[in-house]
């Protein structure tokens, strides 16, 4: 099984830096690692970096935000199964492996992961807080709050053949529309390991996070589309406390040691530092 990893980047070359030392690092490489630059800095120094990585660098000239990007990097890919990631998280060594493996028994797997809140110092982040996401895969518990993480889920290519690229018209949600009509169209399966390191912020600088007038009508449009009924949004943490979401809690192995990614480009940036300093 030949898998390509699809990343959309905007300026984040450190937090990119920590995806590809991960990717690097896996007991099973992929086919190819796809890299869309939604027009932001340059990537060129990851990629060289990272050059026994099978990296094709997408400079994108114009904004076209996350969604559009990534059915841009979709579109190049020539491996039989595509694997999603954005570009603050990463994955740990048998990530991979683990894929391929539940490839053999569904069309499309995900994981588990730990939400894990970062400080940054200089160009590597350091964890202080974490916690399992780990829920039951229940669909229609699914179409009431998406316990979905799209970072390292794993699916056959064919896929988009069936349903089509992914919705920019739901912006903040693409990936709970995403996976809604993907288990409508074939076999899915959560794999019970949080192997995806899921950096999420309680402050707001977290995309997810955002709890704007905007947001609203995203998810608006999303229950329009899968007729879900009027959904709130809602804190977050605050909802995951809920005595709904805890019931549908679900054991996973706990495979990350905890420990902050040193990477290539760290110390590059540290050795450039102290040469001109």
């Amino acid at each position: 099984m030949k898998i390509s990893i699809v990343i959309v980047t905007y300026n984040r070359l450190a937090e990119l830096a920590e995806l590809l030392e991960s990717i690097a690092r896996q007991t099973v490489l992929p086919h190819e690692v796809i890299i869309v630059n939604d027009a932001g800095k340059s990537i060129e120094p990851l990629v060289s970096l990272y050059s026994e990585l099978p990296i094709k660098a997408i400079e994108l000239t114009e904004n076209v935000k996350h969604v559009r990007a990534r059915n841009i990097g979709v579109k190049h890919v020539t491996g039989d199964a595509i694997m999603l990631c954005d570009d603050d998280d990463f994955i740990t060594e048998t990530h991979l492996e683990q894929a391929v493996i539940g490839l053999q028994h569904a069309d499309f797997v995900y994981f588990d992961a730990e939400i894990v809140q970062f400080e940054k110092r200089e160009n590597t982040r350091y964890p202080f807080k974490r916690q399992l996401f780990a829920y039951q895969y229940n669909l229609a518990e699914m179409k009431k709050f998406s316990t979905f993480v799209p970072s390292g889920s794993v699916y056959k290519k064919e896929l988009h053949d069936k349903i089509g690229l992914f919705d920019p018209d739901v912006h903040n949600y693409w990936d709970w529309d995403f996976f809604l009509r993907a288990a409508e169209a074939c076999s899915v399966k959560r794999i019970p390991m949080a192997s995806v390191i899921y950096a999420f912020s309680e402050d707001g600088t977290n995309q997810s996070a955002d709890l704007g007038l905007k947001r609203k009508m995203y998810l608006d449009r999303l229950c329009e589309k899968h007729q879900l009924g009027d959904l709130p949004t809602k804190n977050f943490f605050v909802l995951l406390e809920e005595p709904e979401m805890k019931d549908r809690e679900a054991e996973t192995k706990r495979v990350w040691d905890g420990k902050p990614v040193f990477t290539r480009y760290s110390q590059q940036e540290e050795s450039n530092e102290i040469t001109n300093g």
